[in-house]
């Protein structure tokens, strides 16, 4: 037997994981990822620690395993998108820490270009939105911030590479600077309709075309591991970004079928087939993971913080020691008691982009306690999903018939019920909730004939659970109408 090993490196960990023929899980192997914050509202993270992590939790996997490399058919890389890394291109060292897709600080920079008149046209090119979230801005600020960054970039002496180019670029040997079109679709820089880096953006953004990766499908020959990490030479065939990966391993794959991740952020895609759909209510369109020869398309919706408001209830209000806890604190109470938590720590994403918004509790009287307090918090995961679909829906015309969602927040039985309930339509969880490395998986074993066709792994595809709606309508609209008002001051 032979197997796939996905590499999945997210915000706050790095893992590994060994799939079979049957879509299981053989091994998995895991380690965290230090945060750094130099300045409130910028994050970073250590490049070189990112490689080390990645490399060492794919070795321990397929020990875990009983696997050598030649047990392994191929690689697929999965990524946190957006991270923004800058290297030499002779020694490999970055010349800064990443700059994390959560960092804000040129959101000011973001600013001056909308007042310029510049948002719509980026827009029409991209998909996106001009926010400080994606890679362009952060590439500028390296090359002007960093001593000799931008001469070195100019005298072709750097690279730039989103986290799935980097990890390739060092599994190599320096051999591939290579991104896929998932990835090079949240630079702002990459033109929808031409399949192409856009000109007039790098101009805009003064990034030189020499930094940039070539561009290729999420499925393929990539490129080989070099020899020095593995035994023998491994394929490396599938690459996309979390989400995109995640859409696809959730077999999201026919217009209007719709995945939310409920990761550090939460992220809804739905799948709009070979048409580029251009949102009226601040959605992004994106690259789908790209298996066979035309492109394919997605609206997503972006909360920065979903599950990481469960990180910050244990590590910054400390009033439950591990995330595992929070469910049966939060079911402790009958409802939230009027608390609303809004964990804009980072922020607004999707449908609001207001950089400038920040977190709000609100509601509290003398009777709110930490329980109050944790479902709240849960609560304003679904909250903020609904606000989304309601965006995505509206956009397409498309009234979806269920949400199937994934990432470790999809374990809570009591998110995903108040979930239902909120949007009025079931959520199902999959036997495999970890679709994000799964779809990277997939990926890698169509290039290479592991999987004969999309057919055999969808028949893979199965449901855990299904969540019904309970709730009376007339009660969440009550609630959702508090969330407004909560949203309004968090903006405020």
């Amino acid at each position: 037997m032979t197997f796939i090993l996905a590499l999945d490196q997210g915000t706050t960990s790095s893992r590994a994981m060994v799939f079979d023929h049957a879509g299981t899980v053989r091994a998995m192997a895991q380690r965290e990822l230090r945060q750094i914050f130099p300045q409130p509202g910028w994050v970073e993270h250590d490049p070189r620690e990112i490689w080390e992590s990645q490399l060492a939790v794919a070795r321990e996997a397929m020990a875990k395993a009983g696997l050598n490399a030649r047990d392994i058919a191929a690689i697929g890389i999965t990524n946190q998108r957006e991270t923004t890394v800058l290297w030499d291109r002779a020694t490999g060292v970055p010349v800064h820490n990443a700059i994390v897709w959560q960092d804000r600080r040129t959101a000011g920079f973001c600013d001056e270009l909308k007042v310029a008149g510049h948002g719509t046209d980026i827009t029409q090119r991209t998909g996106l939105v001009l926010d400080a979230y994606f890679s362009a801005t952060k590439i500028r600020w390296l090359l002007d911030n960093v001593a000799g960054a931008r001469e070195l970039a100019n005298a072709g002496r750097l690279a730039f590479g989103t986290i799935d180019t980097w990890l390739l670029w060092r599994l190599s040997g320096g051999a591939a600077h290579v991104t896929d079109v998932s990835n090079a679709s949240r630079t702002l820089l990459y033109n929808l309709r031409e399949g192409a880096w856009d000109e007039t953006l790098l101009q805009r953004f003064a990034v030189p075309r020499g930094v940039l990766p070539r561009v290729v499908r999420s499925c393929g020959a990539i490129a080989h591991t070099a020899r020095e990490f593995f035994d023998v030479p491994i394929p490396i065939a599938g690459m996309a970004g979390d989400q995109q990966a995640a859409l696809f391993g959730q077999r999201c794959i026919k217009p209007g079928m719709v995945k939310n991740t409920y990761g550090t952020g939460c992220f809804m895609l739905m799948h709009t087939g070979s048409d580029i759909i251009h949102s009226k209510n601040q959605l992004l369109t994106t690259c789908a993971a790209q298996p066979g020869k035309y492109p394919e398309y997605a609206l997503e919706g972006s909360v920065f913080i979903g599950g990481a408001v469960v990180q910050w209830l244990r590590d910054g209000l400390g009033i439950i020691k591990s995330a595992s806890e929070v469910e049966a604190l939060a079911t402790s109470v009958a409802d939230s008691g009027g608390v609303y938590f809004v964990p804009a720590f980072a922020g607004l994403g999707s449908p609001h982009w207001d950089p400038y918004a920040r977190g709000n509790i609100s509601g509290l009287t003398r009777g709110s306690t930490a329980a109050h307090i944790a479902r709240a918090a849960l609560e304003s995961i679904a909250y903020q999903t609904a606000e989304v679909l309601d965006a995505m829906q509206s956009d397409s015309g498309i009234a979806i018939t269920e949400l199937r969602v994934d990432g470790g927040a999809a374990r809570n039985d009591f998110l995903l019920q108040f979930q239902a309930d909120l949007l009025g339509v079931p959520v199902v969880r999959p036997r495999v909730t970890e679709t994000t490395a799964l779809g990277a998986a997939y990926l890698a074993g169509l290039a290479v004939g592991y999987w004969n066709s999309a057919d055999e792994i969808d028949a893979q595809w199965q449901m855990e659970r299904r969540f019904e709606p309970a709730k009376d309508r007339s009660d969440v609209g009550s609630l959702r109408e508090g969330w407004r008002k909560a949203i309004a001051h968090a903006k405020g």
